[in-house]
């Protein structure tokens, strides 16, 4: 049987999906900061999703007829399993608020959707310096640094809660707003996840 080369294009589809993820979450700060057009917005969100999806299926897809992959298979399902769920959230998210007719954004969404861009910003640049093991140091720091941002979203879901069963009298809105913070919070959840899935990819090929 002849060999064949690694087939090097899963990269473009892992900064393909990077990119989406990005965008989604810039899109949805620009949605709070323009709440008037939330909902009209959203559908954007949900094209944005969609696209999300369909790149994660071509990975899969592409990763059960390459012979020779560039990274182990289980990484790549993984990556891009994590990756594609950020999205997700972010957009379940914006449905909820969608759904729960939440007549304004609060200063603590705010802060989490700020962090998501910080954050995505930083799962751009690491999955983007898969490409070369030279990328090395980099990644690790990024990965650090996408740990450091998790952990101050922690913070601020948990100001944020028990803020919320201080000053809301209205169990209905209370369970509406716990619900959202707690589902955006998972967005960072997610970014770690997908830190630590290329970390041990780097530590495991460099």
């Amino acid at each position: 049987m002849r060999l064949i080369p690694r087939e090097e294009k899963f990269y473009d589809l892992f900064e393909e999906l990077a990119e989406k993820i990005d965008e989604g979450a810039k899109l949805f700060l620009e949605m709070l900061h323009n709440y008037d057009t939330f909902t009209t917005r959203l559908v954007k969100l949900k094209e944005l999703e969609h696209e999300a999806d369909v790149i994660t299926h071509r990975t899969y897809e592409k990763m059960h007829k390459t012979f020779l992959t560039p990274l182990d298979r289980e990484d790549i399902y993984a990556l891009v399993n994590k990756m594609d769920s950020i999205l997700d959230l972010t957009e379940a998210a914006a449905i909820r608020m969608s759904l729960y007719k939440i007549k304004a954004p609060v200063e603590a969404l705010f802060e989490q959707a700020k962090l998501l861009n910080v954050a995505t910003e930083k799962v751009k640049m690491i999955v983007h310096g898969l490409r070369d093991m030279k990328n090395a140091p980099m990644i690790l720091e990024a990965c650090v640094e996408i740990n450091t941002i998790e952990n101050a979203g922690d913070q601020i879901l948990r100001t944020a809660v028990g803020q919320l069963f201080e000053r809301e009298t209205d169990p209905i809105e209370l369970i509406k707003w716990k619900e959202i913070f707690e589902r955006f919070e998972e967005t960072l959840d997610i970014c770690e996840d997908v830190s630590n899935i290329v970390e041990g990819i780097v530590l495991k090929n460099g």
